[in-house]
């Protein structure tokens, strides 16, 4: 009795945790560009306490017998489906359609990526800067920050579907401004570490950082100005996740309690 008291344990530890990635989802349903976390879990051990055998005259065990001693969450993994688009009119709002991220540099080094794409200009000498709400670089292909002329007002700013910006000088002509957003991709997203702040960092297992502009990728994002990627949370799913965990954690409570009361009863035997 004393193993399903540990079993109910690790059910219950499993279950605190799934809930609380679920509510993480959920708490992060407004959040641009989030993608929804989901927990996977393993079976712990199992004691067999009886083989399955087979002897010369082809007769005895068929099946094993065996008892397991509970669960444990091994894989946070992230589903990295796009979200719903918002146009929010914004020429500084860009929607990042496909497997691509943004390439935003954080300080000397320090590369990180994301799919926010709310980004805002900053005040750079005679330049504007493209940052993000925190006032870090945007880089390009050339893995430098990206930066206007002073003297151009963003709603004459137009970037195209593979990242390259023009503007409409003081003449009304068009200029290319020879620069293009960094795209990148990565051999194995899912290996990518959230640090917070919609950004993300690379390890060993993620791989390094593909350029899509160099044409190793096997799919090409596109770019959409004037929009926003939303959470790809879905709130109707969650919440039935949610009332399935809580009632996995509330059985096996009840088992605890059950094994509990079956102690019980056994010491009693001897009065």
């Amino acid at each position: 009795m004393m193993r399903s008291l540990w079993t109910a344990a690790s059910g219950m530890t499993s279950q605190q945790l799934n809930v609380d990635t679920i509510s993480n989802n959920i708490a992060n349903v407004n959040t641009t560009g989030y993608k929804k976390e989901r927990l996977e879990f393993q079976s712990l051990l199992y004691q067999t306490m009886s083989r399955a055998t087979l002897d010369e005259n082809d007769t005895g065990r068929p099946v094993n017998l065996q008892v397991g001693h509970g669960v444990r969450p091994v894989v946070s993994s992230r589903i990295f489906t796009n979200g719903s688009v918002e146009r929010t009119d914004n020429p500084l709002d860009f929607y990042l359609q496909g497997d691509g991220f943004f390439v935003v540099e954080r300080g000397e080094d320090d590369i990180v990526y994301t799919k926010d794409g709310s980004f805002k200009l900053s005040l750079n000498g005679d330049e504007l800067s493209l940052v993000t709400s925190e006032g870090y670089a945007i880089l390009d292909t050339d893995g430098e920050p990206i930066t206007l002329p002073q003297n151009v007002s963003m709603a004459d700013v137009t970037v195209d579907s593979l990242g390259n910006i023009t503007y409409i000088d003081e003449d009304g002509e068009s200029q290319d401004l020879g620069v293009r957003f960094n795209i990148v991709q990565f051999p194995n997203v899912q290996g990518l570490e959230a640090i917070g702040n919609n950004f993300y960092t690379v390890t060993a297992a993620s791989g390094e950082a593909v350029q899509e502009s160099e044409g190793e990728t096997t799919t090409v994002s596109s770019i959409i100005q004037n929009c926003l990627e939303m959470s790809n949370v879905n709130v109707a799913n969650e919440m039935v996740d949610l009332i399935i965990a809580q009632r996995a954690y509330e059985l096996n409570s009840k088992a605890i309690q059950t094994s509990d009361d079956m102690l019980q009863q056994a010491s009693n035997l001897k009065r």
